[in-house]
């Protein structure tokens, strides 16, 4: 690596262009493929974001064996991400990644059966948690806990990075994903259930959800947070299996 300096002058060139070129952003129902963003126009429509943060990781792991460290948290990813992106195309899943120990994805949201189904995949999540759990207590590696927040609100997307670059990815603007990252922080602590969604969330949630299912959920007011939803909510199937011993 032998840094010579930014050229700045010549740059100055690139980011007026960038400035002037911005010409469009289009309002839609739904965001389009990856495809139609461009480096001149943006989308405005309906997003869901859901992250899973796992809790205390810092503490967790000190002083843990390096092996170890990388089979709980391989462990604790590649099923998520296998939830998260499970029968989606990406006019539906929008953007998903990893973000130190958090994972995390951003759905296209134009349907309140589209809140629905980011619940329903939250609760795969919260059980496999279980599971996970039970996996690892039989290979005496340390046991997780994670937090899991939901949040959907209108939202700006726009392409960012540099052009021919190969390094771009899409910048949401708005309040459901820095929120659904800010309530992933409550889960699991502090008497608060491992799944937490905005206020906005439940009330598009619960318009899909029977009212057994709207009895899952407890309301709670934050002054920081505002008002939202938390509840330890598992798949009954999924978790009688686990707790069963899970045998084929």
């Amino acid at each position: 690596m032998n840094f010579s300096g930014y050229d700045y002058k010549e740059r100055k060139k690139k980011v007026e262009e960038i400035l002037d070129n911005t010409d469009a952003v289009n309002e839609v129902e739904k965001f389009p493929r990856d495809a139609d963003f461009t480096y001149t126009n943006g989308y405005k429509a309906w997003a869901g974001a859901i992250f899973v943060d796992l809790r205390d990781s810092t503490s967790l792991f000190t002083n843990q064996d390096d092996i170890e460290i990388s089979k709980v948290i391989r462990g604790f990813t590649s099923e998520i991400i296998e939830i998260l992106k499970k029968d989606t195309d990406d006019t539906e899943l929008k953007e998903i990644g990893i973000r130190g120990d958090c994972v995390y994805a951003v759905y296209s949201t134009p349907l309140k059966s589209d809140i629905y189904d980011i619940n329903l995949r939250a609760v795969y999540i919260n059980t496999y948690m279980k599971m996970l759990n039970k996996l690892l207590e039989a290979r005496n590696l340390t046991k997780i806990k994670a937090g899991i927040g939901m949040a959907t609100n209108e939202t700006l997307a726009v392409k960012a990075g540099r052009k021919s670059s190969g390094i771009n990815n899409l910048v949401w603007i708005g309040d459901s994903v820095a929120r659904a990252s800010k309530l992933s922080d409550l889960g699991n602590k502090d008497g608060i259930g491992p799944i937490v969604m905005s206020s906005l969330f439940y009330h598009n949630y619960k318009d899909e959800a029977n009212d057994k299912q709207k009895n899952f959920w407890t309301k709670k007011e934050d002054s920081t947070y505002g008002t939202y939803y938390h509840g330890d909510v598992v798949m009954g199937d999924f978790n009688d299996w686990i707790t069963s011993g899970m045998e084929d």
